[in-house]
């Protein structure tokens, strides 16, 4: 009788003979996804898979498996495959497969190659709170919450606050944490929570600058994650970045016949297809997109002195796929009142955010990352949630 074994390192292959007696017994007793502890003698085999296999002593049950399974680990010759909301209803178990296993190896080296980077760089890591006193961004699309005798609201973006480490004189700082979007999209590349990165760093001069720090993060993120695992399909990006103006990319896709789905903003088709254009002209997977109109980015992103119609902002485009928003910020206290109120927001909700920059603060500028949507773009997956521990979307609160 075989038995095969599974951890996190790969697949082994055990077995014993009916001559064992009551261990035989027990190995055959034993139901799948049960977990064992195993003693036995280690041997070649031609015919084992990897060509070892362990000859059982002894056999400890840690933990007996109920024999009927709600979804298969292993996928049978010619079953069906499980419904994708059925297998997130049973999400720890579908995460014993190997290849779920190595999307969160990916994810965690991926991390650490853009963590690395930022303290090489001189980055100070700060943690900011989920509950906001005021919507963040433009106002939309937040979760309100009762927090006491008051409304709070949970954030959408550590924004305000690492604005405010800015001001605080922290000059670069990250962060990790989670983001809620109270979007009612059922799309494959939005979640009502998800997890962000974040960084911005103090006097630049443009948002160029900004988007150079990305970059070189991006670079040893990626490479990070290329060293760590097997077969990757993905590729280490090389410096700098491709860049082209708003304007640019969408006479590059009115020229390939690629229809304009927004004019102050690129649809999805649009992020494909630009990509497209930029893999075939440069042979890179990352374009910067710069300089979007001001009626599609929020008030506090700074604009151009000579066009004051445009941004000095920018979308970093991923393998078809706008994966972070980013900008230099606006830090004169009259300019970012007027654009507030230009955009219809409620200055006395904002004072304590046009608070950081009434007593000094330096020119500066970040983004927000998405990292569900790089690894899902890096593993070709199709949506978010394959490559989210455990998602939350409109309808979705467990498990």
């Amino acid at each position: 009788m075989f038995l095969i074994l599974r951890d996190r390192s790969g697949l082994v292959q055990t077995l014993t003979f009916k001559s064992a007696g009551q261990l035989f017994l027990d190995v055959s007793a034993v139901t799948t996804e049960s977990v064992v502890q195993i003693v036995g003698e280690l041997k070649e085999s031609a015919q084992a898979p990897n060509g070892i296999e362990i000859l059982i002593a002894s056999l400890k049950v840690l933990s007996l498996a109920e024999p009927e399974l709600p979804i298969p680990v292993v996928k049978e010759k010619g079953a069906e495959e499980v419904e994708f909301s059925k297998a997130l209803d049973w999400r720890w178990i579908n995460l014993r497969q190997p290849q779920n296993t190595r999307i969160f190896q990916v994810w965690t080296a991926l991390e650490a190659g853009m963590r690395d980077y930022f303290l090489s760089a001189g980055y100070i890591q700060v943690y900011t709170p989920a509950f906001l006193s005021t919507a963040s961004e433009t106002g939309s699309e937040v979760f309100e919450v009762k927090y006491f005798d008051r409304k709070a609201y949970l954030a959408q973006s550590p924004q305000f606050h690492k604005q405010m480490a800015m001001a605080a004189g922290f000059e670069r700082v990250f962060m990790t944490g989670p983001v809620f979007r109270a979007e009612p999209s059922f799309t494959s590349r939005h979640m009502t929570e998800f997890t962000g990165w974040d960084f911005e760093v103090s006097y630049v001069d443009d948002h160029f600058e900004v988007m150079a720090e990305e970059e070189n993060a991006m670079a040893a993120a990626f490479q990070r994650a290329f060293d760590a695992v097997d077969e990757p399909e993905f590729e280490v990006p090389t410096l700098p970045f491709p860049k082209v103006t708003f304007a640019e990319a969408k006479s590059m896709l009115a020229e390939a016949g690629i229809a304009n789905g927004k004019p102050d903003d690129l649809s999805p088709e649009e992020e494909r297809g630009i990509s497209d254009i930029i893999r075939a002209k440069h042979g890179h997977d990352f374009v910067f997109i710069t300089d979007y109109p001001i009626a599609i980015r929020p008030f506090y992103h700074m604009r151009h002195e000579d066009q004051p119609e445009l941004t000095k902002s920018f979308d970093l485009i991923y393998r078809g796929m706008e994966i972070t928003t980013g900008a230099q910020r606006e830090h004169r206290v009259d300019v970012l009142k007027s654009q507030a109120i230009e955009k219809g927001m409620n200055l006395e909700e904002l004072s304590d955010y046009i608070s950081f920059f009434r007593y000094g603060c330096p020119p500066h500028g970040g983004g927000g990352i998405g990292p569900s949507r790089i690894i899902r773009q890096m593993l070709n997956m199709s949506n978010v949630k394959e490559v989210t521990f455990l998602p939350r979307d409109v309808k979705r609160l467990t498990p």
